[in-house]
């Protein structure tokens, strides 16, 4: 049985975490001629329940919140990808499901995550969304501690 890598998923979350992860994702483009699909989930209002805020103020700042991660997007493409670049999306709802969603709709072959993102705690990144991906995720998925080894 051959491995076979040609669909790389590679969520972002714009942290330092996600460029020391990078490498890795390249790593694996480089080695099987794959393309790197980078996606950005904006978390969508269901992450703000109980905050009593009420559904209509989210709605008014949804639009400013994908073209926000649009460019971000933009800017990370810009500054960590100059020879190869990538395939991009960014989507809305819950993190966990739109990047397992996302890699059954692209037939990704692997998707490649950090351990830690947003949150600073190692078990409650890892225990959320890492963990979920690894959990419901339609391939397999190499997840990458950002913090164990230097940047060079």
């Amino acid at each position: 049985m051959g491995i076979d890598i040609k669909t790389i998923l590679y969520p972002v979350d714009f942290t330092s975490s996600t460029k020391r992860v990078l490498p890795y994702a390249k790593l694996l483009r480089d080695k099987f001629g794959a393309t790197i699909h980078l996606l950005h989930v904006v978390r969508g209002p269901e992450e703000f329940a109980g905050f009593e805020l009420g559904g209509t103020w989210f709605s008014t700042y949804e639009d400013q919140l994908i073209k926000g991660a649009k460019r971000a997007m933009e800017r990370f493409v810009d500054k960590y990808f100059v020879k190869i670049p990538p395939e991009t999306h960014v989507s809305m709802g819950d993190v966990v499901d739109e990047i397992c969603r996302y890699a059954k709709k692209l037939e990704a072959d692997i998707i490649v995550i950090g351990t830690h993102g947003r949150k600073g705690l190692e078990k409650v990144v890892f225990g959320s969304v890492a963990e979920g991906v690894v959990r419901n995720a339609p391939c397999p998925v190499l997840t990458v501690n950002p913090y164990k080894k230097e940047e060079k």
